[in-house]
């Protein structure tokens, strides 16, 4: 089989979720005997090494500011237009994001996967000139099938965008950290701390566990807050502390590299995971896969992903947070359940799996038989 994977979503992330997504599972893709091809003649992305059975076709270039970003993307809209689209030799065209420019080969069946649709179901906290949920309307519009990450993410694409359900499937995400587990070192932090990992803004709903820890004087005397990842601490951020009266050692910090991640996971006593929404949600399996007890909204896709391995929550509800937490950090026999939970749960997930289910659907698509 000959896939084709676009340049899209490697020319606009240096890193993230759905390019992680994709060199997971191009790579695994062509090492089961498939040609594959990432198509990109300018990109940024930084998964890619030399040790990769697939690297992008183009060159890597700094990421731009968006004033110059144009620039590449034209280049790229352009020889694709010129170089993919009379292809006779392409079976599959995967496109990474949800642009609508025509480069489908002419021989190839188009496929897309829709990731969550977060756009659609809270558009408050978008910009009015975003413009993803027009092109992801014309990208699923145009494909022949479409890959869901979970099967809420299923059910909100069939009733939002009225997609018949025969031209969906869904397909688990893996996750992406397991190989540092031999090489975790303990964090030392002056306080016990829960972890929260990620951008905190919007849907995110980080305020909720602000307002948790205010709520609770045992959480906010005996516990800090780690924030791994998401930027600096924001003004914004600043003046909601100041306004809950938490301690000044309350919220730290931190970014780095999946080695410090790690070590984040295996020293937190709860990771704790707030948000309204999400299409499937890999940082839940991570901490399992280091023994942190996992403490998640109830809501979208959530509980189908953790199943009974966390301890749920209503993310709209400050004192059910606050209680989930200290039901969790204040037992050590319900901690010890949790982590051997999630242990079990873990082993549904794989980059392996992923890649070997998108094969199928690729497959299925094409009227092949296993």
């Amino acid at each position: 089989m000959n896939i084709v994977y676009d340049h899209q979503i490697f020319a606009m992330q240096e890193y993230g979720g759905i390019s992680r997504y994709y060199h997971e599972i191009a790579n695994r893709i062509a090492a089961m005997g498939n040609a594959v091809e990432i198509f990109s003649p300018f990109y940024v992305n930084k998964y890619f090494c030399n040790a990769d059975t697939v690297l992008p076709w183009g060159l890597k270039i700094p990421r731009f500011p968006k004033y110059i970003r144009v620039i590449p993307n034209i280049i790229n809209h352009t020889l694709s237009h010129l170089l993919i689209k009379k292809r006779r030799d392409v079976d599959i065209f995967h496109a990474t994001y949800y642009r609508n420019f025509n480069s489908l080969p002419q021989t190839a069946k188009r496929v897309i996967t829709v990731h969550d649709m977060i756009h659609e179901k809270f558009p408050q906290y978008f910009s009015r000139r975003d413009t993803t949920r027009k092109y992801k309307a014309l990208a699923v519009q145009h494909a022949q099938h479409i890959i869901c990450v979970s099967e809420n993410t299923r059910q909100d694409l069939i009733e939002i965008l009225n997609v018949p359900q025969e031209n969906t499937s869904v397909v688990y995400h893996g996750y992406s950290i397991s190989g540092a587990i031999g090489s975790v070192k303990p964090i030392i932090h002056e306080k016990p701390f829960v972890l929260y990992v990620g951008s905190r803004g919007g849907y995110k709903n980080f305020i909720l566990l602000l307002r948790a820890f205010e709520s609770s004087r045992l959480l906010q005397n005996e516990f800090s807050i780690i924030c791994f990842g998401g930027g600096k601490v924001t003004a914004q951020e600043i003046k909601l502390l100041r306004s809950l009266n938490l301690p000044s050692d309350c919220v730290s910090y931190i970014n780095g590299d999946d080695l410090i991640l790690a070590s984040l996971y295996a020293s937190a006593k709860a990771f704790i995971y707030p948000s309204l929404y999400e299409g499937f949600g890999i940082p839940p399996l991570e901490a399992m896969a280091f023994g942190c007890p996992v403490v998640c909204s109830n809501t979208s896709s959530i509980p189908e992903v953790v199943g009974d391995a966390a301890h749920l929550f209503d993310p709209t509800n400050t004192s059910d947070l606050s209680a989930a937490i200290e039901a969790v950090v204040y037992s050590s026999d319900y901690s010890v359940r949790l982590k051997s939970k999630g242990y079990e749960r873990i082993k549904m997930f794989s980059w392996e799996k992923c890649a070997d289910d998108t094969l199928g659907v690729y497959e299925n698509l094409l009227g092949m038989n296993r």
